[in-house]
């Protein structure tokens, strides 16, 4: 039986498998974006699907651009803000 592959939400700490959890990418041209694909080539940062936990990380952004190597603009933020909840409300 093959093991999956666990990460963790930089967040709250709580593993969990990787398609469970939202993947956050730092680009090869520097962009942070969303990757709805979890395959996207660059540094990744996960973050569980629910907003408590979405929200609350962003306010404050610490750890993802720990986990990210990368400090986030505010613009950054609230893109990813946009997108992330967009992509939980559609699930």
């Amino acid at each position: 039986m093959k093991k999956k592959p666990q990460r963790s939400c930089v967040s709250c700490r709580t593993v969990r498998e990787k398609k469970d959890l939202l993947r956050v990418v730092v680009t090869p041209e520097g962009d942070v974006v969303y990757d709805p694909s979890g395959k996207m080539a660059g540094r990744g940062a996960y973050l569980c699907p629910n907003e408590e936990c979405i929200t609350q990380e962003l306010k404050k952004a610490a750890k993802l651009s720990k986990g990210l190597k990368k400090p986030l603009t505010e613009e950054e933020i609230k893109a990813l803000a946009q997108s992330l909840l967009g992509s939980i409300k559609e699930s």
